[in-house]
């Protein structure tokens, strides 16, 4: 299991950064400055708290001064090599956002933030500055949307996602997206992946409220650019697994209508915690057809109730009159992510966005693994 970034903040990381910061600020206190942060709080903390704890002691041992304190960080960052970027080193963006939102400040953290994108990220830290100076912030990011590094131009799509997963809600985009789609369409061909990945996720965002909008601008964009096209795809994963019609459509996802999906079996009718559910299936096309394969789980949760969760099996071309037939195991391990619980569980088959047969199954409870306990 990769290390949580939450353990990065750790002893050895924050003594650099003392160290890096005395190096350039003689006066800096390394002691004071590492106790307050990890002080008996410290270990119950998470990621964005135990940021957020390094942000309120460099605010304590920097100089009060927000100018001299922002000199000071940007003699530290000088020393990062070119192309340097290590996102647990948002606390310097966070800075920004705890100490330089007064207005007379608004220069010096507009550019600060654009700085410190480029070794970390700034996509959380400029969301209060778009709720509190919304028409002002989004021109700056329509600007940041042409800058020539590709941090910069992807902190114009990531800092004002609606749901940006840990970023503070941005509600008026959820209600009416129009301000976010101007930086969308002037980097819908960017020529950088992260950008792209950014935008993407973006329009994932927004098709969770505004579907149709969605399949818009899918149907508007897609077809001329293959960059774009990759964006469209992605951006439109969650109204693919919903199904959507004018989306599958896009696509050329064919009406479920003309395949033929028999044999739909599990292997067994319980499952152990820890082990596999495998299922097998054929799909046969009355007329070549493009098939998009999926399935859902119907997985019972802590409190009794069932929730879905949709896996994509595969997308393909099938001829006329071709049959293909598929064996899916589906793995039952606890994991991060997810606490698997005893109870009756449903398996569907999805082929073009339909459901063509649901079979229930019993998850027992089995030998967890070492690192499978139950959630607190």
């Amino acid at each position: 299991m990769p290390e949580l970034l939450k353990n990065r903040y750790n002893d050895e990381s924050l003594y650099e950064l003392a160290l890096s910061i005395r190096a350039v600020y003689p006066s800096f206190q390394v002691k004071d400055f590492l106790n307050g942060i990890m002080d008996e709080t410290w270990e119950g903390l998470e990621l964005k708290a135990r940021m957020r704890q390094i942000t309120l002691n460099l605010g304590r041992y920097l100089p009060d001064d927000y100018e001299q304190a922002l000199g000071i960080i940007d003699k530290v960052t000088a020393g990062y090599p070119d192309g340097f970027n290590d996102f647990t080193l948002m606390y310097f963006p966070d800075f920004v956002e705890m100490y330089g939102q007064d207005e007379s400040y608004w220069d010096l953290s507009i550019d600060a933030l654009e700085r410190y994108t480029q070794f970390s990220t700034s996509e959380f830290a400029v969301r209060p500055f778009i709720i509190n100076h919304e028409e002002r912030m989004m021109a700056q990011m329509a600007a940041w949307a042409g800058h020539d590094n590709e941090h910069v131009r992807r902190l114009a799509s990531e800092g004002c996602r609606p749901r940006l997963p840990w970023g503070q809600a941005l509600t008026g985009f959820k209600r009416d997206p129009a301000p976010v789609l101007v930086i969308l369409e002037r980097l819908k061909a960017d020529p950088s992946l992260y950008v792209r990945k950014s935008v993407a996720n973006n329009l994932n965002d927004i098709s969770k409220t505004h579907p149709g909008l969605v399949a818009d601008i899918a149907k508007k964009w897609y077809g001329n650019n293959r960059d774009t096209d990759w964006i469209v795809k992605h951006g439109c994963r969650t109204l693919l697994k919903k199904g959507n019609r004018d989306v599958l459509d896009i696509f050329g996802f064919a009406d479920a209508g003309c395949v033929k999906a028999e044999g739909f079996a599990l292997e067994s009718a319980s499952v152990c915690i820890g082990g596999n559910m495998t299922f097998s299936f054929s799909v046969e096309a009355h007329k070549a057809a493009r098939i998009r394969l999926e399935y859902g789980i119907d997985y019972v949760k802590a409190n009794g109730s069932r929730s879905r969760k949709i896996f994509q099996i595969s997308e393909l071309s099938l001829k006329e009159n071709e049959r293909k037939a598929y064996t899916k195991k589906h793995s039952f391990a606890d994991a991060s992510t997810r606490t698997h619980y005893p109870g009756t569980h449903s398996v569907t088959l999805i082929v073009n966005g339909a459901g063509r047969g649901t079979l229930d199954f019993e998850v027992t409870a089995g030998q967890r693994g070492p690192h499978q306990g139950k959630r607190a």
